[in-house]
């Protein structure tokens, strides 16, 4: 299959604390499961995770499987309002974009991928540092 899809899961700095590669034809919705489970493992009782209008369907399932509060962050109809909850991802997955190798997936297996998103997330906390 060509294509990816990159599910994060990432904190108010964003920083990547749960990353699922997919191939591109899984729905938003599975990838976010998967995401969040791999969350699960890492963080035990978050209080709160905002998920974009994509990810309605994991609200009602996060809740029932470990009581997590998901929050859907919406825009308002009609014109652009810049919203933080909205960009953390996004200015995450434009940090990797900045990775040669990340820009386009030259990768044939999801775990190489997976690798590399890592590596680069190294590199940019290693600069912060």
């Amino acid at each position: 299959m060509l294509g990816r899809k990159r599910h994060v899961v990432v904190d108010t700095l964003g920083l990547v604390w749960a990353l699922v590669v997919t191939p591109a034809d899984v729905q938003d919705r599975d990838g976010a499961k998967l995401a969040l489970a791999a969350l699960r493992e890492s963080v035990k009782f978050p209080k709160v995770i905002w998920a974009d209008t994509a990810y309605r369907s994991v609200v009602d399932w996060a809740f029932v499987k470990w009581l997590w509060l998901v929050e859907i962050v919406t825009r308002p109809r009609g014109r652009f309002v810049l919203q933080k909850k909205r960009w953390i991802v996004e200015r995450t997955f434009g940090w990797l974009n900045r990775s040669r190798r990340l820009a386009k997936s030259f990768e044939r297996t999801t775990e190489s991928d997976t690798a590399f998103v890592q590596v680069a997330m190294i590199q940019l906390m290693v600069k912060r540092l």
